[in-house]
């Protein structure tokens, strides 16, 4: 990557993280990555595939997180649970503004959209993920243990920046703990 490239998508990544993605506009990121504009799409043919690029670097960020949580040589449930740690140190963090997929998600509805695209591949690799440490438990119903724990997570990451931050990353591991334990009941009646 060049470092004119670089630049321009750290502080892309940077101002649409902080101030949203349709309010930054493109005169915005070249003056606050001293580029041109002729640099800026030599790189990044338009706006969208910036866009794209700054959710792509995040999902690389994410996936390069995992891949250390899961090279840690820990149980498939402490594995979830350093997952999930991650997530609350993330909501913890100063400038935390929520989800970045979640966000750019609710700017961009229509599924069809390239960087709406981008959400479902990063929230899909997320769930599979997710899915495989389930699994790996041994325990009953992997595939609904995983979306449960999808949802906890967002449910975090929404009221993460909405309210201090401390009983949000509290009640997610909470939640995240309760439902290791809770597949670990062999009298269940009720599926998660």
């Amino acid at each position: 990557m060049s470092e004119a490239r670089a630049r321009l998508l750290r502080t892309a990544s940077e101002l649409f993280y902080a101030e949203g993605l349709h309010s930054v506009g493109v005169d915005r990121v070249v003056a606050t990555a001293g580029v041109t504009r002729a640099t800026l799409y030599r790189h990044f043919p338009g706006k969208d595939d910036l866009v794209v690029a700054y959710l792509t670097q995040a999902d690389e960020a994410l996936r390069a997180r995992a891949r250390d949580a899961r090279a840690q040589d820990l149980s498939p449930e402490d594995t979830i649970r350093t997952v999930g740690r991650a997530i609350a140190d993330d909501i913890r963090s100063p400038g935390f503004r929520g989800c970045a997929f979640l966000n750019a998600a609710a700017e961009f509805p229509d599924p069809a959209h390239p960087v709406h695209q981008a959400v479902l591949r990063h929230r899909q690799w997320f769930l599979e993920l997710i899915t495989e440490l389930m699994i790996a438990t041994g325990k009953p119903d992997p595939e609904p243990a995983a979306r449960h724990f999808v949802m906890l997570r967002d449910g975090a990451m929404a009221a993460g920046c909405l309210t201090d931050p401390k009983p949000i990353c509290e009640t997610f591991l909470r939640g995240v703990d309760g439902l290791l334990t809770y597949r670990s009941r062999d009298d269940r009646s009720v599926s998660p």
